[in-house]
C-alpha cells in the first residue's frame, strides 16, 4: 500500500479519539455539529490525496523493459500472427503505444546507446562494453533521489576484450544500480559460466550464483522475481527499475510452458535441429516474456501504484535473421544486425495509469538517445552541463501533451562484432543512407528499390535535410571489423544536432 494511503487511514483512526463528547441537547446541534466536523476531515483527506498525487505525478516510478532480439512484427498489437502477446497488447491498450521508435542493429550499441543517451560516435569503442567513466541514467536517477535496480542482461564489462575492470563484479553498482542481479557480468558462456536460461549463473550484487546453486530453475524467473521484489520493498519511495531482459535471444530452447515431460538440466540450453523445432521454441519464448511482463504489470497494480509508475516497454534490436514472422498477411525475416527496417525499428508501448491516453497510437519519431532525457523529466530535474545533448525527451506524451517532437533519427553503427557498419538518418517515411541511398520505407520495407536523387516535391525536400544532418556527423569506420580490431576512431567533437 502507498505510504499516501496510510497516512489517511492513520488519520481516519486518530481522529475521533481526540473530539470531545457533544454537550448539546439538540440532536440537530448535534447533527450540525458531526456535519462541520465531517467536512473539516473530508476536505484534509482530499488536500492529503492531491498533495500525494501531486507528488506522484512530479516523480513517478519508472520501470524500463528491454527484451533481446525481437522487434515489432512479434507483437500482436503491431499486428503479429504468430504470437501470443496479450499482456503487452494491454499496456498498449491502457496507455500509448509508438509507431516509430529506432535502436541500433544489434545489442551493445543500442544498450550503450539508452543508457547513456549518447550517439555512438561519442563513447562507443567496444562490443561488449560501456566505459566506466560514462554517466548513465542510472547515475542519473540516483541522483534524483531514486532507488536504481537492474536485472537479465549485463555483458558490458568488456569481456571479450579482456579489457581493465573486465573482471570487476561491482561494475552495475558502479554504472548506477542500487541493487542487481545480472547474467554475463564477469562470466561468459565458458568456464564456469554457463547459458542465461536453465541452471543459469547469475550476479546478485557483486555476488557469483553458480550454475549449481541454480540448478532445475529458469533465469527469466528468477530475474523477474527479483524485479517484482525489488519493487514491493521500495514502494514508498521513488524507484528506477531497468529491466534488460534475457529474452528473447538465442539459443531457442523451451520455457517451463512447453517444456513437458522432458527432465530439467543444463542440456536444456541446447537448441533442437531444424527450423520448425526452433521457431516453436522461439514462439514459445516471445509468450513467457509476454507472460513475464504481465506479472511485473500485475505487481504495480496489486500495489496500488499504477498512477505513481510509469511502465515502458521496448527491444534493443530486430528479430534473429533465422527466424520468419506472418504479420499483416506478409512474411517478415527477422533483421537484427542489419540496418534495413526490421533491424532497427523496434516495438515501444507505455501505460502511466490516469496521465498516458488509453489506446492512443503516436507518430513521433522516439531515438534511443531521448529515453535519458525522459527519464530526466520524470525525475523532475533541472538539465546540467554533464548530461548528453543528443537525445529530446518524449514526456510530454506520456502525458498526453504533444510535446517538442523530432523530425529526425539518426543511427550510427559499428559494433567491433564482424558486422557491416552503418550510417543514416530518417523521417518517418523517408531514410538516407550515407552513402546516398534513399527510401520511402513503408512503400518499399525490404529496401528494393532506391529514389537515389530523382525525386522531388516533398521527398527531394526531405532528402536535403536528412543530407546536411548526415555532413553534421563523423563517417562511420569501415569494413566488418572485430573485437581484434587494434585502431579505433578518436572522433571530432560534434556539436548538438538537435539545435
Amino acid at each position: 500500500m502507498p505510504l499516501s494511503c496510510i497516512k489517511v487511514l492513520l488519520l481516519v483512526s486518530c481522529v475521533p479519539q481526540r473530539l470531545k463528547p457533544l454537550e448539546c441537547s439538540s440532536f440537530l446541534n448535534q447533527e450540525t455539529i458531526v456535519t462541520a466536523i465531517l467536512r473539516s476531515l473530508a476536505f484534509v483527506l482530499i488536500s492529503i490525496g492531491l498533495v500525494a498525487g501531486a507528488r506522484a505525478a512530479d516523480r513517478p516510478n519508472v520501470i524500463l523493459i528491454m527484451a533481446d532480439d525481437v522487434s515489432w512484427e512479434c507483437f500482436g498489437c503491431y499486428g503479429a500472427q504468430d504470437y501470443k502477446t496479450p499482456n503487452i497488447d494491454r499496456l498498449a491498450a491502457q496507455g500509448v503505444r509508438f509507431q516509430h521508435c529506432y535502436s541500433t542493429p544489434i545489442c551493445t550499441p543500442s544498450r550503450v546507446k539508452i543508457m547513456t543517451g549518447k550517439y555512438g560516435f561519442r563513447n562507443y569503442s567496444h562490443f561488449g562494453y560501456l566505459n566506466p567513466k560514462e554517466k548513465t541514467f542510472g547515475h542519473m536517477m540516483q541522483d534524483a533521489g531514486y532507488r536504481t535496480a537492474i536485472a537479465g542482461k549485463w555483458q558490458l564489462n568488456g569481456l571479450y576484450n579482456t579489457l581493465p575492470g573486465s573482471d570487476d563484479p561491482t561494475r552495475p553498482q558502479k554504472a548506477g544500480f542500487d541493487e542487481s542481479l545480472l547474467w554475463q557480468v564477469t562470466r561468459g558462456k565458458g568456464g564456469d559460466g554457463g547459458e542465461r536460461f536453465w541452471d543459469p549463473p547469475l550476479e546478485h550484487n557483486g555476488k557469483f550464483i553458480t550454475k549449481e546453486e541454480n540448478a532445475g530453475k529458469y533465469g527469466p524467473d528468477l530475474l523477474t522475481d527479483f524485479v517484482c521484489d525489488f519493487i514491493e520493498r521500495n514502494q514508498e519511495e521513488p524507484f528506477f527499475v531497468y529491466y534488460p531482459m534475457v529474452l528473447v535471444h538465442d539459443p531457442f530452447v523451451p520455457t517451463p510452458d512447453n517444456l513437458g515431460d522432458r527432465p530439467i538440466n543444463h542440456a536444456l540450453n541446447k537448441a533442437p535441429k531444424g527450423y520448425d523445432a526452433k521457431k516453436e521454441n522461439f514462439v514459445a519464448m516471445v509468450n513467457y516474456m509476454d507472460k513475464l511482463i504481465g506479472k511485473i504489470a500485475d505487481k504495480v497494480d496489486e500495489l496500488g501504484l499504477g498512477e505513481e509508475t510509469i511502465i515502458m516497454f521496448t527491444a534493443d534490436n530486430g528479430t534473429n535473421t533465422g527466424i520468419r514472422s506472418q504479420w499483416n498477411g506478409t512474411e517478415i525475416r527477422g533483421g537484427k544486425a542489419g540496418m534495413k527496417d526490421n533491424g532497427t525499428h523496434v516495438p515501444f508501448v507505455a501505460r502511466w495509469t490516469g496521465h498516458t491516453p488509453k489506446g492512443k497510437v503516436l507518430s513521433d519519431l522516439i531515438d534511443f538517445t531521448d529515453f535519458y532525457a525522459t527519464l530526466s523529466d520524470a525525475a523532475g530535474r533541472q538539465k546540467t552541463v554533464d548530461d548528453p545533448i543528443d537525445g529530446r525527451s518524449f514526456f510530454p506524451q506520456l502525458n498526453g501533451q504533444e510535446g517538442n517532437r523530432r523530425q529526425w533519427v539518426l543511427c550510427h553503427y559499428q559494433c567491433y562484432w564482424n558486422k557491416a557498419p552503418g550510417q543514416y538518418a530518417r523521417t518517418a517515411q523517408y531514410k538516407l543512407y550515407r552513402d546516398g541511398r534513399y527510401y520511402d520505407v513503408p512503400m518499399d520495407l525490404d529496401e528494393a528499390n532506391d529514389l537515389g536523387g530523382s525525386v522531388d516535391g516533398e521527398a527531394a525536400n526531405v532528402r536535403k535535410e536528412l543530407a546536411f544532418l548526415l555532413k553534421q556527423c563523423p563517417p562511420v569506420p569501415s569494413g566488418k571489423l572485430g573485437r581484434t580490431a587494434k585502431e579505433r576512431p578518436l572522433y571530432p567533437e560534434t556539436p548538438n544536432l538537435l539545435d
